[in-house]
């Protein structure tokens, strides 16, 4: 091919990627930059090879160094900036799972209340969701007289507790967008069990009047880890209906997307789950805190968890 004819063919391209190299880093832009690169690397090679003039030759090279420079630059900072993520990242990627997030919000949050209603107004009826060593255990954790609140401790550490409040959060969190794989029932079995499993606690434990433990236990680090376990169940829903809604594309092309849309989530939740953790350990289970300060200490965390998690729809046009 003449050089005439070559520069005709891939002067959009050309001109495409300059202008590109031109505005701020951007998600889209860079992912548009990415899929131009082997092309450009591919031209110049071509190029250099028919020994097309020095100036063409100069021009590609300096594109293609300065895409390099560009993408490399933009991944540094998509990997290294925190900040960035916190502020924009997980926010936008939760608002644009809002609808999902919905779906598993109400999957927990109905069993949760049904079973709490029930077993609170049936003495028998926490039986029918746990069996008699699980109630025991349960009344023992909360029991008004114990020195730590919460599971007993095997290592009169806190720092054990908090390594493993934290491998039992983060597998229910694995379970629940794991069990997207299976058409999104594994996750709707999680959230559903789960949410009739506190409802169920709540309910016994208000009935038997451990009010005064149990809830300022759970007010603190639930903001963190039941909100966690939403955006999980909804990381879960989105593979799930990207297997049984493929749309245009193949269903393993469709996970694959979806798979790659929900990974700034994951991010975040497990983040949220460390400090769900922390807080269970060394917070929550400290007997001699008075309730207000737990209540209150509570609230603000509740808010400030509403409050990032409304907070992405303003990142979404940028």
């Amino acid at each position: 091919m003449k050089q005439q004819a070559f520069e005709l063919q891939h002067r959009a391209l050309w001109q495409n990627v300059e202008e590109c190299l031109l505005k701020p880093a951007q998600a889209d832009n860079s992912k548009l930059l990415a899929g131009h690169y082997l092309l450009l690397c591919q031209q110049l090679a071509l190029a250099k090879e028919r020994q097309y003039e020095p100036a063409l030759v100069d021009r590609l090279n300096k594109l293609v160094m300065q895409l390099y420079r560009e993408l490399y630059r933009y991944r540094s900072e998509s990997r290294l900036n925190i900040y960035a993520f916190l502020r924009r990242g997980f926010p936008l990627a939760i608002y644009r799972h809002r609808f999902y997030i919905l779906a598993a919000l109400l999957i927990f949050l109905l069993p949760a209340l049904v079973g709490g209603a029930w077993i609170y107004l049936d003495e028998e009826a926490v039986y029918s969701v746990m069996d008699g060593s699980q109630v025991r255990q349960v009344e023992q954790m909360y029991d008004p007289e114990a020195r730590k609140l919460g599971r007993e401790r095997e290592a009169e550490t806190d720092i054990y507790m908090f390594g493993f409040y934290i491998k039992n959060n983060i597998s229910v969190a694995f379970r629940c967008f794991a069990g997207g794989l299976l058409l999104g029932l594994g996750t709707l079995l999680v959230l559903l069990f789960n949410g009739l499993f506190l409802g169920s606690v709540a309910g016994h434990l208000t009935r038997l009047d451990y009010v005064d433990t149990f809830y300022p236990f759970v007010i603190g680090h639930g903001a963190f880890e039941l909100t966690a376990i939403i955006f999980s169940g909804a990381t879960g829903l989105r593979l799930g209906y990207a297997i049984l809604n493929p749309g245009p594309y193949s269903r393993r092309e469709s996970l694959r997307m979806a798979g790659r849309e929900v990974i700034p989530m994951l991010y975040g939740i497990v983040l949220m789950l460390i400090i769900a953790a922390f807080l269970e350990a060394f917070w929550s289970s400290s007997a001699s805190l008075p309730i207000a300060v737990k209540y209150s200490v509570g609230a603000f965390f509740w808010a400030l968890v509403l409050l990032y998690s409304f907070s992405g729809k303003r990142h979404e046009s940028r």
